[in-house]
């Protein structure tokens, strides 16, 4: 469409910048809620008196917006972000600022500077709404205008939202662990051999996670039973975000099926405890040489025939906290020893997170539990073909793909949503 030689961007842009309330920004021009603003702002042949109060009563609350009072909330808090970083500024430009004041106020700003982008872009795009919203309203006799107006206004209120998330997403607490590499462990509890077997069947189904993700799986330990069941085992994950993912799936996963031990075909119930452990770097975890007892003795169980005549597995306790953990995968003494000591560095980490968070985390400081079948997280019901998970309530009906890997991002997915919301309930009312 062109107007008098203009295109209609040409148009727009000119017609903003005589409000004054305009900024430059990039103008776009998708069709979001044309429509419906075009409602709102063309005239009628009723009346061209009344734009002003269908300005007023304007609503942007469709999908996808953040309600009204969470908005409230979140502009107080990025109020006090700009007057902190104003602040911030401030001091770092005076003269006297000594040079210890000037690097604590420096790294300051640029912890703030990923929300001071973003706020910035908000202001920015509300500034080009309150144009658009003023153009419109003096513009009511300008079909032409109002048409183009009421296209950009649309997007610019859509961009207002997704900053809004984003924002809002930036503001929540988070865990510093998440985008660390994780320890899975898992363990037999209730029901025998037949616990045996679906603990294999679980720490097989987060390798093929894991290799669904792009994650490196490396298996640390198994601990087989008579059936070649595991009655522990415990592998390192690697990969962006792993122990973000994961975390929620450590506690006590139920299966209920007819065990291949069992004669009569009568139904079973077993359970497996699961843990997920971030792993430490060396400087979250310190360990003295005489704080370790480190054990080496002969590996048993299979292993080819190096196993039962070298001293290669090992045993680490870590004195003070009586934390033990014992490592024989590996034909090297020295590898396991390795091992061991990732794992034990993880087992501390995570005490001293649990430790930390004691008193306003809601997830339980010891993962293992007791493994007794009646502390559930997730059932898997054979029979009936279906996975239940019990926190959120969802239920997957296809064992096979859940077993596989193929399936999980269903459970996970529906966990870090409730994290969220969990989340967003505490900014509430902080």
């Amino acid at each position: 469409m062109r107007r008098r030689g203009l295109t209609r961007r040409d148009l727009l842009t000119k017609a903003l910048k005589s409000t004054a309330l305009f900024e430059s920004a990039p103008i776009s021009s998708p069709e979001t809620h044309t429509s419906q603003i075009q409602r709102c702002f063309l005239p009628s042949s009723s009346s061209t008196s009344s734009i002003s109060s269908r300005l007023c009563r304007y609503s942007t609350e469709s999908d996808g917006q953040l309600s009204t009072g969470l908005i409230k909330i979140m502009e107080q808090r990025l109020s006090a972000i700009e007057r902190t970083r104003a602040a911030l500024q401030q001091f770092i430009n005076q003269a006297d600022t000594s040079q210890v004041g000037y690097a604590l106020a420096n790294k300051e700003l640029r912890k703030l500077k990923p929300s001071m982008d973003l706020i910035n872009e908000l202001r920015v795009k509300q500034k080009e709404i309150e144009g658009l919203k003023l153009l419109l309203t003096d513009s009511s006799e300008d079909r032409d205008l109002i048409n183009v107006a009421s296209e950009e206004l649309g997007a610019a209120i859509v961009d207002e939202r997704e900053l809004q998330k984003q924002l809002l997403k930036s503001l929540l607490p988070k865990d510093d662990a998440d985008e660390r590499d994780c320890i899975l462990e898992v363990r037999a509890g209730t029901g025998g051999e037949e616990a045996s077997l679906f603990a294999m069947e679980v720490f097989k189904m987060y390798g093929k996670y894991s290799q669904r993700c792009g994650w490196k799986f490396e298996v640390i330990d198994i601990t087989e039973s008579d059936l070649k069941g595991y009655k522990e085992a415990s592998g390192a994950i690697s990969g962006p975000g792993a122990y973000g993912k994961l975390k929620f799936e450590s506690g006590i996963h139920r299966v209920q099926r007819v065990p291949v031990t069992e004669k009569s075909g009568r139904i079973h119930t077993s359970a497996v405890s699961v843990a997920i452990l971030p792993q430490a770097d060396e400087v979250d975890v310190q360990l003295r040489n005489e704080d370790l007892r480190i054990d080496s003795y002969r590996s048993g169980g299979s292993g080819g025939q190096h196993a039962n005549t070298t001293n290669s597995a090992v045993r680490i306790t870590h004195i003070p906290s009586g934390t033990t953990v014992a490592i024989q995968d590996e034909r090297s003494q020295h590898m396991n020893k390795a091992k061991a000591l990732k794992v034990i560095c993880a087992k501390l980490y995570e005490m001293e997170r649990s430790r930390i968070q004691s008193n306003r985390s809601k997830l339980r400081a010891e993962q293992i539990g007791s493994g007794d079948r009646s502390e559930r997280i997730r059932t898997y019901n054979f029979p009936q073909g279906r996975v239940t998970d019990h926190r959120v309530g969802i239920t997957h009906n296809s064992i096979n793909g859940m077993l596989q890997g193929e399936s999980l991002d269903i459970f996970i997915d529906a966990l870090l949503l409730q994290q969220e919301m969990d989340a967003i309930s505490t900014f509430t009312k902080s």
